[in-house]
């Protein structure tokens, strides 16, 4: 029988080669995605197809507001998301702790299931700098796992999964190409439009689009 895992789905590119990473793994994929104040809605409702065609066992949105703090372009309206290119240091688009409240839901519900996997998206090579994207940090989330669940200290180890951390997105691209992705399905822009169309501009759009480029694919992508 497949292993139940839970797999974060953003609808973003990542995330969605990351469920199909984790299905040809033999995973029982359940997709979890959280509404957490974000701009937009449409990488919600991409987030939705992409666990649609790509087999999930089930699919579950939840929500938290982390715009109720703010403190990011993509969670309080008054910060403009950059659109210059990207810049040394970390940019107004990281959002304060949001892994970490992501992985802790994942956490919660993987423990219910009775599930010792958890997939994540985040990519230390190909990324804008946020400090919760980094091998040390997951290592670290995976540590702290292993402490606070009952499932653990019963004997019951759970495996943290970023099988992304160390690929170019040109990888990515290619891997998840692969494994069926169709990544027409997905929204990555920080700030896409009610229909999902993508800026083209803005740090998300960039790194996507020389993705593309890199691995010498045609750009599914619809741009505003």
């Amino acid at each position: 029988m497949p292993r139940p895992a839970v797999v974060l789905v953003s609808g973003g590119l990542d995330s969605a080669t990351v469920l199909a990473i984790a299905r040809a793994e033999g995973c029982a994929c359940h997709a979890l995605s959280v509404a957490y104040g974000q701009r937009h809605r449409a990488e919600l409702d991409a987030a939705a197809r992409v666990a649609s065609q790509l087999g999930a066992t089930e699919h579950r949105t939840v929500a938290i507001d982390l715009a109720g703090f703010g403190g990011s372009a993509l969670t309080d309206a008054s910060i403009a998301v950059p659109t210059a290119g990207l810049q040394p240091g970390i940019p107004v688009t990281y959002v304060p702790a949001r892994n970490t409240v992501m992985l802790s839901l994942a956490l919660a519900w993987a423990e219910v299931l009775g599930a010792c996997d958890i997939y994540i998206g985040v990519n230390a090579v190909d990324y804008s700098g946020y400090p919760d994207c980094r091998p040390e940090y997951i290592r670290a989330f995976e540590a702290m796992a292993n402490l606070a669940t009952r499932a653990a200290v019963e004997g019951a180890r759970l495996n943290l999964h970023a099988p992304l951390i160390d690929l170019t997105k040109a990888q990515i691209v290619r891997r998840g190409l692969e494994l069926g992705v169709d990544y027409a399905l997905t929204v990555s822009c920080y700030q896409a439009d009610a229909a999902g169309r993508a800026c083209g501009l803005c740090d998300a759009c960039r790194l996507r689009r020389a993705g593309f480029e890199s691995a010498g694919v045609p750009d599914p992508t619809r741009y505003a």
